[in-house]
């Protein structure tokens, strides 16, 4: 498939410098550079982190260089001290360059740029890669058009405590000229360059989870052709980070150096480290300290707000993606009906087939004639000609699955009564809301609101709007994309959990609170109820396309994320998430 321009130098220029930390990406990697470079994304690893630890001295502006025509004179004057500037930023309009160079040391009218690398000195004749001499060359380019001489550079590798000569010959510097060249021409033709083909380059990189290098290809080749296993599951299985849920009324959120603290009348109830929280979720009555508030911001927090009873509200993140490109394309393509439609199709599909499966692994009885009709409608939905048309097979399938509902609970379960809240029982007759006037109902209720955030904070996260959606139509206030993308999702997670919680007594009548016309949880309801969910959002399971393991919170990301490749043309579909 012929992947579409996404941007081009009339409507998106280049800037006048190209970062030479850059040139060492499109060295490396040159999907890695566009990612980084002009998708804006960037996530660090522990490799990463070792390196900013290694480069926390030369971060930090010190010291200083006499200017170039100073320079010159010194290499007159045999007796001169070494003089060293670190942090030193410059650039060279004429190459097209701008570099922040780690340190630059300067005797005898000679400069030499030195780079600081984490790891050890590569067993190779040169004792360096490529990507780390184009780059050191790069540096040199920039100081020589500043007036300096620069012969040679070095690289300090941390863990060898050595460093390591690079001499700038001819053949190295019209390399680097040529590469500078390759990665403008790159930005200006507009097209993300392939994934690097069963590299071992992508194991130990940090932006793996944004590149999906295996599972792209798999998919760019067309599934049918991929041999079993191909896929290497090079994205932890699991996030680090969690969401931290708030719900105490009266509770008082603050910080305490990279800590997040939660007290209640003045007493420290909980610490959660800002590292391991992916999002920060209050609930009606809770308060936030402004302090508490930037930290999140700067460490890339979104902080997610909640009615008490569980109506998602809205959420406040930083300055947001900036990879305004892919947003660009979501709003081109949703203008596109057949695109729309073709979207619509897989998702509704997948949602009916899940339903069926979910049925047919948990009713007493198998319902054949209603598990029959699931895979007509299913059917019915790869052919449907409209929008339209799917939202009535939607309608008439969520109407057979929840006609079966009440049969997924035990009939122990269902024999209950509440011993405060009389008349109320597990018995399921139909789906109702707004409000839910059953235990059940509260409970899918409450569950879809869970989720509706969790894919709203996903989508936001990649990239995409989470208010522009391809089946269900903009709205005022409806963040249809998360709509769209929960479709095959709501019998695997929140149809699944509700289940779960109730057939094993997780949540009992007593956790819900009766008033006229309405049921609702209560606080300690709610709270036995996150943890059910979030249990569900980390438990592994099979990618149906992939073939490897990972936790439905990951698959939520996968699915994101691949979903941006086929607006951008780089894979023809999205593959639809079943299980089998």
């Amino acid at each position: 498939m012929e992947q579409r321009t996404i941007m081009d130098d009339r409507r998106n220029p280049l800037p006048d410098l190209i970062p030479v930390r850059m040139l060492n990406e499109f060295t490396y990697c040159p999907r890695l550079c566009w990612i980084e470079w002009i998708e804006g994304e960037f996530l660090d690893s522990a490799d990463t982190l070792e390196g900013n630890y290694h480069h926390r001295r030369v971060d930090r502006q010190s010291g200083s260089i006499p200017d170039a025509d100073k320079s010159a004179q010194m290499a007159e004057d045999d007796d001169n001290p070494l003089e060293q500037a670190r942090a030193v930023m410059l650039s060279a309009p004429q190459a097209g360059l701008i570099a922040k160079m780690d340190l630059i040391e300067a005797q005898a009218g000679l400069v030499v740029p030195v780079e600081v690398k984490r790891g050890a000195i590569p067993n190779i004749p040169s004792g360096a890669y490529e990507p780390e001499k184009v780059q050191l060359c790069a540096q040199a380019i920039i100081l020589r058009e500043n007036g300096y001489r620069c012969d040679y550079g070095e690289l300090y590798y941390a863990s060898s405590r050595r460093r390591v000569r690079i001499d700038f010959d001819e053949a190295l510097v019209n390399r680097t000229f040529e590469l500078a060249d390759a990665m403008r021409a790159m930005a200006l033709e507009g097209v993300k360059p392939p994934p690097l083909d069963n590299s071992p380059k992508c194991p130990r990189c940090s932006l793996v989870p944004f590149c999906l290098p295996d599972e792209t290809l798999l998919l760019m080749a067309g599934e049918e052709s991929a041999e079993e296993d191909r896929v290497r599951r090079l994205l932890p299985a699991r996030d680090d980070a969690i969401p931290c849920i708030v719900q105490k009324q009266g509770a008082v959120i603050g910080k305490q150096g990279d800590c997040l603290t939660v007290k209640y009348k003045g007493e420290l109830q909980q610490t959660a480290r800002l590292m391991e929280i992916s999002q920060l979720c209050v609930f009606g009555n809770v308060q936030i300290t402004t302090q508490a508030q930037q930290q999140c911001l700067s460490k890339g927090v979104p902080i997610v707000y909640f009615s008490t009873g569980g109506w998602f509200y809205g959420y406040t993140s930083d300055l947001g993606h900036k990879n305004i490109l892919l947003r660009q394309e979501q709003f081109r393509m949703a203008d596109d009906p057949q695109f729309c439609l073709k979207i619509a199709r897989g998702l509704v599909n997948a949602k009916i087939l899940n339903c069926r499966t979910l049925l047919r692994r948990n009713h007493p009885e198998t319902p054949t004639k209603s598990l029959q009709a699931l895979k007509n409608f299913a059917d019915q939905s790869e052919e449907a000609q409209s929008i339209e048309s799917l939202l009535g097979i939607e309608g008439m399938a969520a109407k057979i699955f929840f006609s079966h509902f009440d049969a997924l609970i035990k009939p122990t379960i269902k024999e209950q009564q509440s011993t405060e809240q009389k008349g109320l029982s597990f018995n399921f007759k139909n789906r109702n809301r707004r409000p839910p006037t059953d235990p059940i109902n509260a409970l899918l209720s409450y569950a879809y609101a869970l989720f509706a955030k969790d894919w709203h904070v996903t989508l936001a996260a990649v990239g995409l709007d989470p208010f522009l959606g391809f089946y269900h139509q903009p709205r005022y206030g409806r963040p249809a994309l998360a709509l769209d993308m929960m479709e095959p999702f709501r019998p695997l997670i929140p149809d699944s959990v509700v289940l779960w919680a109730v057939n094993n007594r997780v949540i009992a009548l007593d956790d819900f609170i009766q008033r006229p016309g309405t049921v609702a949880l209560t606080e300690e309801g709610r709270k036995k109820f996150i943890r059910a969910y979030e249990k569900r959002m980390d438990d592994l399971v099979t990618h149906p396309v992939f073939n490897y393991r990972i936790s439905y919170r990951r698959v939520l990301e996968v699915q994101a994320r691949l979903l941006s490749r086929t607006l951008t043309g780089e894979i023809d579909s999205l593959p639809p998430f079943m299980t089998r």
